[in-house]
């Protein structure tokens, strides 16, 4: 059996994983792919792997759980802050499909170049991963369906609830709790707290 499928296996076990459309994006996205060459024996341990200036590609764990949160759809337009590897940008386009496209936007420039090439050898086309902007968090002034974030904020960061469509959701990792973010039809908003995780943090606009 594939490893992949070994580490498949396991998160659909531990209940991270559970939707249709997640699992075979996992399957699609190769971890391996994503993991630095000299790491490659540990692509498909259930852990954070270092990738280079102080930053991670996160725990498969996590990642599962966070997109289950976040339960991206056919066709949507998805902002991927801290797009890291290129790993969730990958499954998130997966799922999107070629009707939906992902925005990736990282502050660590070597991670661009990166990611870009990890994401042309997966051969996932419906993305772009742009470096953010020091002076904002997000894009400010877009609109998006699902906003992900892969690294820990110290505080709420309230300009993201702009750039969230009515009926869109945000996940984040605030602290040590992983939040789900759901912007209502008429504009509430509700709120979900998932306790019990560890991320690097998230680099803040400078002022």
């Amino acid at each position: 059996m594939p490893e992949n499928q070994h580490l498949i296996d396991h998160l659909i076990t531990t209940g991270a994983l559970h939707t249709t459309a997640l699992i075979q994006a996992f399957k699609q996205c190769d971890r391996r792919l994503f993991v630095p060459d000299k790491l490659a024996e540990f692509a498909y341990a259930d852990h954070a792997l270092p990738i280079g200036e102080g930053q991670t590609i996160s725990q498969p764990y996590t990642v599962a759980i966070m997109l289950e949160l976040l339960q991206p759809q056919k066709g949507e337009h998805i902002l991927d802050i801290g797009s890291g590897s290129g790993w969730t940008t990958a499954l998130l386009a997966t799922i999107v499909g070629k009707k939906g496209f992902v925005e990736g936007v990282e502050r660590v420039p070597f991670l661009i170049d990166y990611s870009r090439q990890k994401l042309q050898k997966a051969h996932i086309t419906n993305c772009s991963i742009e470096l953010a902007d020091d002076s904002s968090l997000g894009k400010p002034g877009c609109l998006y369906d699902r906003i992900l974030v892969s690294a820990s904020a110290s505080k709420m960061p309230t300009e993201l609830l702009s750039q969230l469509s009515h009926g869109g959701i945000l996940v984040i990792p605030i602290e040590n709790s992983i939040w789900r973010i759901t912007k209502q039809e008429d504009g509430t908003i509700d709120t979900y707290e998932l306790p019990g995780f560890a991320f690097v943090p998230l680099i803040e606009p400078s002022s």
